[in-house]
């Protein structure tokens, strides 16, 4: 499996492409901010054809590229319902008013094709199998893309901004809440096998056991925030 990614833009936003191998089909996860050209970047490196856009949820470092990246390869963007509003209204999502300043270069808007990610589902894309769980807390509408262990590949949980390595999202901005994110932490996270690798939205890479034992937020008290 080929899993490429690179943060991107102003608040350094990991996007992700996914893959069975160079040369074939990839679902790309979370263009953010400033992603389209990274994302071009990493299609022609390792030769792939994109065949969908997946996002862990609505706020604008994760989503801000969807439209452009969409439009250039005809793809649809998946993301939970209770999140799709953030798509063309941003400044709802972070409690800013209507008409404030928000990086002006960006554009804002669905894509032609949304689909809505549910809890539980299975999505079956570029040959590679993406389990969701729905997660909130962060977002009301955050999910988890979990990929299943694999000949030589461990489990690969796609967090978001769930869980970080050595922290977790906020939960001050509208539809965050702290009891939720910690309630999704334990539903979601906990269960996995240490040996699973989380790619999450903002940070380095880590994996479930060295969290289980070290993140304040799965074992002790609260640590810094991280993620917008």
């Amino acid at each position: 499996m080929l899993i490429a990614g690179f943060p991107a833009g102003a608040w350094g936003t990991n996007c992700y492409l996914v893959a069975p191998a160079a040369g074939e089909e990839c679902v790309i996860i979370d263009p953010g901010h400033q992603a389209a050209q990274g994302v071009e970047e990493a299609l022609k490196k390792h030769r792939l054809k994109p065949v969908a856009v997946v996002l862990t949820h609505g706020h604008i470092d994760h989503v801000a590229s969807v439209v452009p990246v969409c439009g250039a390869h005809d793809v649809p963007a998946w993301i939970h319902p209770d999140d799709r509003f953030m798509m063309s209204d941003p400044e709802k999502a972070l409690g800013r008013s209507i008409g404030m300043p928000l990086m002006g270069e960006l554009t804002i808007g669905e894509p032609d094709d949304v689909k809505e990610l549910a809890d539980g589902a299975r999505l079956e894309l570029a040959g590679l199998e993406f389990g969701v769980a729905h997660a909130p807390g962060h977002t009301k509408g955050s999910v988890t893309f979990r990929m299943p262990e694999a000949a030589d590949v461990p489990q690969v949980l796609f967090s978001g901004d769930l869980l970080f390595a050595g922290s977790v999202g906020r939960t001050d901005l509208p539809g965050g809440d702290h009891a939720e994110l910690l309630e999704s932490l334990a539903r979601v996270c906990l269960p996995l096998d240490d040996s699973t690798v989380v790619l999450s939205g903002h940070g380095p890479q880590t994996t479930i056991g060295r969290e289980r034992a070290s993140n304040p937020y799965l074992n002790g008290p609260a640590a810094p925030r991280r993620g917008m």
